[in-house]
């Protein structure tokens, strides 16, 4: 491959800037993609529509279901395994076991829903993931 344009691709309406933001980094702080600064949440969960350091415009950006489903095969994984080793190794009482993973269960979803969510909003940004389009072909 050649570093010349294709012209079966075409540029995209947003403009080019060095994306110097690790995606990793911003995601894992859960801070703009953009900048790498301002905060990307409104409150736990709600993406902000805008970034209050660059102003970038953060309402396009959809991680869809995508962090549910991280974060229920994850999290599923882990507290069934805690679970067995809380009731199986340790020998804790079932109740005792609920309780426990019931707390990891409440707090270790709304930690990881914040932080999956903004890294899967930070890769999108990072690669220009758009929806789809179709192009007309040049008879």
């Amino acid at each position: 491959m050649t570093g010349t344009p294709d012209k079966n691709h075409t540029e995209t309406d947003r403009e080019h800037t060095s994306r110097s933001v690790s995606p990793y980094r911003a995601g894992l702080s859960c801070t703009c993609p953009n900048c790498g600064k301002g905060p990307l949440f409104t409150n736990v969960l709600e993406v902000k529509d805008r970034c209050d350091v660059c102003g970038f415009d953060l309402s396009a950006a959809d991680p869809g279901d995508g962090a549910q489903v991280f974060v229920i095969l994850i999290l599923g994984a882990v507290c069934a395994i805690l679970g067995i080793f809380l009731y199986g190794a340790i020998g804790l009482s079932p109740a005792v076991v609920a309780v426990v993973l019931g707390i990891v269960i409440i707090f270790g979803s709304l930690w990881m829903l914040r932080v999956i969510k903004a890294l899967l909003v930070a890769l999108q940004y990072h690669h220009d993931a758009r929806e789809g389009r179709q192009v007309e072909k040049d008879d």
